[in-house]
């Protein structure tokens, strides 16, 4: 399955510009990956918090609503190459069988509150996916993790 991930606009803009709430400390704050159907259309540039990221996959199937928290992040910084990178574990739902299938992960600073829950990135997986009720791993790119920086 190859996934593309892209990073919400808003999300890079208020790491320096917007409150302290708003910023995200990737490796202390509690960060989750939900599973979102075709329904739901990313918005880049207009999506801010998790109640943008609408038609998360039900909880049925092996899914629990809220989606699971990270382990095992760790953020690095590749001076040769200005990258800034975010890895953590791969996020497995054993005997995944969704109602309708998931198209999205979408990865966010939980606060516990949709609304002020801030959206980090978003990973498509190009096609509904649909194991059938077997374990479904989601994997950040080996090197670059969930989301990459280029500075």
């Amino acid at each position: 399955m190859a996934a593309t991930s892209l990073v919400y606009g808003l999300h890079a803009r208020d790491q320096y510009g917007a409150t302290a709430a708003d910023r995200i400390d990737y490796v202390g704050d509690t960060l989750k990956v939900s599973l979102h159907t075709n329904t739901y259309t990313p918005s880049q540039d207009a999506d801010d918090y998790f109640n943008d990221a609408t038609n998360e996959e039900p909880t049925a199937g092996g899914y629990t609503a809220g989606g699971v928290t990270l382990a095992g992040k760790t953020l690095t910084y590749d001076g040769p190459t200005n990258t800034v990178r975010l890895k953590c574990n791969d996020v497995t739902w054993t005997a995944f069988d969704p109602a309708t299938g998931a198209r999205y992960a979408v990865f966010r600073k939980d606060t516990g509150v949709a609304g002020t829950s801030h959206l980090v990135s978003y990973m498509n997986f190009g096609a509904d996916q649909d194991p059938g009720g077997i374990d479904f791993t989601v994997k950040g790119d080996p090197t670059d993790g969930i989301v990459r920086l280029v500075v």
